[in-house]
């Protein structure tokens, strides 16, 4: 069986961005090289919960959209039962990439939104 460990992908911090007066974002020039995105490239905007994901688009994507949506929709998944699954990834992936900080907040108190 494949843990998730072994299928997870790499999340890198690269920037914090601010939004521009027209709402436009800048994407660090280091991705945009190494993407090969030029200026006009098509950027699909997917909305996953409270969070946005930038995805290059390309054929490709689609393609994989597509597959996913099948999937789920094959093994009768819902949208909200995968967004339910992703606080415990994110805590995951913190805990993985950043071991000192997660231990600490295991050991303090959560304080309640408002």
């Amino acid at each position: 069986m494949t843990t998730s460990e072994e299928t997870a992908l790499p999340v890198e911090y690269l920037t914090t961005a601010r939004l521009g007066e027209k709402g436009q974002l800048t994407l660090p020039k280091a991705y945009r090289d190494a993407a090969a995105l030029d200026t006009g490239a098509p950027i699909t905007v997917l909305q996953v919960g409270s969070g946005l994901l930038l995805i290059p688009e390309d054929v490709r994507f689609r393609a994989l959209c597509d597959q996913v949506a099948a999937t789920f929709a094959r093994h009768g998944k819902q949208a909200q039962e995968i967004l339910e699954t992703l606080p415990d990834a994110r805590g995951r992936v913190f805990a993985r990439h950043y071991p000192q900080l997660a231990d600490r907040e295991h050991t303090r108190p959560r304080r309640k939104r408002s």
